[in-house]
C-alpha cells in the first residue's frame, strides 16, 4: 500500500492520468500526487533547475517573491534568523531579507548543500517554490518544525490546487519537476498536525506560526 508522502496515511486513491503521468489524491489531507514511478532522474532534475532565472537583481522576480517576504516581514522582529530552506541557485530571497536587516543561512540540496545549516534552530524558515518538489515532504515538515524556535514562522510559497476541472492543462502540472500538489486543506492539516497556526494572507502563500 502506498502511502500519502504528505500526512503518511493510506488514503490515497486513483485520480487521474495525464499523458502517461499518473495522479493521486489522498482522501485525509487533500494533496494531490505524483505517483513515483513516474518522476524524473536526479540528473534530469537538477537540468530543469538549472534552467531556472533566479536572479535577484530583476525587478518582476523580486516582486514575484515580495508575495511571501512582505506579509513575513510584517510579522517578525527586527534582526531575526532565518533559513531559506531550498533557496535554488540564486538567492534572490535572502538577497531581499537581508536588506531589510534580516540575517539568513541558505540550504539548497543542488546549490547549496550544506547539511550544517540543518542542525541550528530559526525565528523564520522560508521555502518559496519548494515544497511541490519534494519526494517525502512528511519528513520534510518534521525537520522545519524541529529547526523552527518556539514562536517561530515558516513561510511557504507554492501555486495552490483548487480546480480539479483545470488540472490537466494547469502550467503547475506540466513542469515534470512537480510532484506534489497542495491545496488549502492540505496546509489547514498540516497546520494541525503541528498545532501550528495557519494564516494565508495572499494567494499561494502560507504562513505558519509555532506556538510560543
Amino acid at each position: 500500500m502506498t502511502l500519502c508522502p504528505v500526512c503518511e496515511t493510506s488514503a490515497l486513491a486513483e485520480f487521474r492520468v495525464v499523458n502517461d503521468q499518473r495522479y493521486l489524491r489522498c482522501a485525509v489531507c487533500q494533496a494531490t500526487v505524483m505517483d513515483e514511478k513516474c518522476r524524473l532522474s536526479p540528473e534530469q532534475e537538477r537540468q530543469i533547475y538549472e534552467l531556472h532565472d533566479n536572479d535577484p537583481s530583476d525587478p518582476g522576480y523580486r516582486k514575484f517573491l515580495s508575495k511571501l517576504t512582505e506579509p513575513l516581514l510584517q510579522r517578525l522582529p527586527p534582526e531575526a534568523a532565518g533559513l531559506d530552506f531550498g533557496c535554488g541557485p540564486g538567492p534572490a530571497l535572502a538577497t531581499m531579507l537581508e536588506s531589510r536587516g534580516l540575517s539568513v543561512s541558505l540550504y539548497d540540496p543542488f546549490f547549496h548543500p550544506a547539511p550544517e545549516v540543518l542542525s541550528e534552530t530559526y525565528d523564520f524558515i522560508t521555502c518559496t517554490e519548494v515544497v511541490e518538489h519534494l519526494y517525502a515532504p512528511a519528513e520534510v515538515f518534521r525537520e522545519l518544525d524541529r529547526m523552527l524556535r518556539p514562536g517561530g514562522w515558516l513561510a511557504v510559497m507554492t501555486c495552490f490546487q483548487t480546480d480539479d476541472d483545470r488540472f490537466d492543462n494547469w502550467h503547475y502540472r506540466r513542469d515534470p519537476t512537480h510532484v506534489v500538489f497542495y491545496r488549502a486543506a492540505t496546509f489547514e492539516w498540516l497546520a494541525a498536525k503541528y498545532e501550528w497556526v495557519l494564516e494565508i494572507p495572499v494567494k499561494d502563500v502560507a504562513l505558519f506560526r509555532k506556538p510560543s
